[in-house]
């Protein structure tokens, strides 16, 4: 039995965030008997629990700010460690997303090495990047991907985009690396059939209209360029109305933008909170005029694939991380002034044949490399290979 340990999950059934997706799909979709999943998962107390077969054991979070994520990593390797030991456990690999402790780290790559211990990480997209981090902790961020990516075994990247960095940037370590992507569900015709009713008396508690909305979803960060996406929306001449799907409460940023670019005097920005019932946001999306992605900062995003896969009409914007998911089967902006306006208003002229080919083809997209029994094949395969 391989027993493979999940660190830099923040906690299982997912919500929204792409780790945690990654995670409960790699648990819910197993295909292989051989492997056994340990998930850490953030909690308020150190109980386990089971999901779809998954020993998940929750590390309990003292308030300590944005260190947190860093105790989170130390305290999930000490007890995954603690773990394999008392179960004399052999055959192991701790695969963390992330690179947010590596500095930390140095006794547990001694015992990684000690135990016979794999240890794999994924870079994710940049973290260091974040607008929401400032420069000392930019600084530090960047530094502990080195460290993990110069002690790690393997380093696992979502994106070609993030491979191609890190073989560029640690050419000097000669890290062992592998790309698999995220992946997403082509559902049948008839999927969510049965929540057509919840999808209308949505619409109607949010005054919405059937295929007459731009639709956006995903973490209310700075980095996901919600800006450009209002500013640009609201320059444009559509009579539609932008639905953003995003966690807004207590949140600084939305204060921020509100006061920057009014968007709350225009009525057809409409923020409608959260939807977490998988089937009811799989309609909002289906049925959406198109889909706005901004995301700048990351790998392969699970929203943007989620809309690929539902969503006939995708507007992205271009960037290296995007245009690898996309190809041909969506339509790209920037982030210049004017530009994904007038990408609004073009768009607002296809004819109903254009909008059907570039779904077929984002769907094609979808299937061909992006189909979760592949990607779990490909996980699987490297966990019981090594």
């Amino acid at each position: 039995m391989k027993h493979v340990f999940i660190i830099g999950c923040k906690g299982l059934p997912a919500r929204y965030g792409g780790f945690e997706t990654f995670t409960d799909c790699l648990v819910t979709k197993k295909q292989s008997e051989q492997i056994k999943y340990h998930v850490a998962c953030m909690g308020d107390d150190n109980e386990e629990f089971d999901y779809h077969g998954a020993r998940c054991f929750k590390v309990k979070m003292p308030s300590l700010g944005p260190a947190k994520v860093i105790y989170y990593d130390r305290e999930a390797i000490r007890r995954t460690l603690q773990y394999i030991r008392q179960n004399h456990i052999s055959d192991a690999v701790i695969y963390m997303l992330g690179c947010t402790a590596g500095p930390f780290l140095h006794k547990a790559y001694r015992q990684f090495k000690e135990l016979g211990v794999k240890f794999y990480i994924n870079p994710d997209g940049h973290e260091w990047k974040r607008d929401k981090w400032i420069w000392p902790i930019k600084k530090y961020l960047k530094y502990s991907e080195r460290v993990l990516i110069k002690y790690c075994d393997r380093v696992i990247s979502d994106s070609i985009g993030i491979e191609n960095y890190v073989l560029k940037e640690y050419a000097a370590y000669q890290p062992k690396s592998t790309f698999i992507a995220y992946g997403a569900d082509l559902p049948e015709e008839t999927y969510a059939m049965d929540y057509l009713d919840q999808l209308y008396d949505w619409y109607k508690q949010h005054d919405i209209v059937n295929h007459q909305y731009y639709l956006i979803v995903g973490r209310f960060v700075p980095e996901n360029n919600y800006e450009t996406m209002i500013r640009e929306f609201m320059k444009s001449h559509t009579n539609k109305k932008l639905v953003i799907i995003t966690n807004v409460e207590q949140n600084k940023f939305y204060e921020h933008l509100k006061k920057k670019t009014h968007f709350d005097q225009d009525s057809r920005i409409d923020f409608v909170g959260t939807v977490y019932d998988s089937k009811l946001l799989y309609l909002i999306r289906k049925n959406a005029f198109a889909y706005l992605h901004g995301h700048e900062v990351g790998g392969t995003n699970p929203s943007l694939l989620e809309s690929l896969a539902t969503t006939d009409l995708n507007l992205l914007l271009d960037v290296d991380f995007n245009n690898s998911v996309g190809l041909d089967s969506a339509k790209y902006f920037n982030k210049q002034i004017g530009n994904l306006a007038s990408l609004i208003d073009e768009v607002e002229q296809m004819k109903p044949d254009e909008f059907e080919e570039l779904g077929k083809k984002a769907k094609q997209r979808i299937q061909k490399a992006y189909n979760w029994p592949r990607i779990i094949q490909q996980y699987e395969d490297l966990f019981k290979g090594e």
